[in-house]
């Protein structure tokens, strides 16, 4: 199921419950305003999410109503699992999905880091 990336913050999302202790998770990285664990679904030898703390929906709405202080934390926390994880080297993908046609599943901006493989065409064309 997608959801719309327009509609009120939802607190009862899986991310929610986590960053409330509600729901384990494998913690790779915490500051903050960051939270960054173990997809529990891997797709990928490496597949961690990042996810901010604060309550948005998506990368718009994250873009526009977060404070700068949280938008820097964020990608300089992307940037850290990356860097921390090993995989600067031999490379990595990030990917968010927003909205219905990306097929975005949870209503809490995210951000998958995949790696430790090669990853093929970023769309598939068939």
């Amino acid at each position: 199921m997608s959801i719309d990336p327009t509609l009120d913050y939802d607190d009862q999302n899986i991310f929610a419950k986590i960053l409330r202790g509600e729901i384990p998770n494998r913690t790779v990285y915490e500051d903050d305003y960051v939270l960054a664990f173990h997809d529990i679904n891997p797709q990928a030898p490496h597949h961690i999410l990042v996810i901010p703390k604060g309550a948005y929906v998506s990368w718009d709405d994250f873009s526009s109503r977060g404070n700068d202080n949280e938008i820097t934390a964020f990608v300089r926390g992307v940037g850290h699992v990356a860097r921390e994880a090993g995989l600067v080297d031999s490379g990595y993908r990030l990917m968010a999905n927003i909205g219905h046609d990306a097929h975005q599943e949870v209503p809490h901006l995210h951000v998958h880091i995949f790696a430790g493989k090669p990853l093929g065409p970023m769309i598939n064309s068939g």
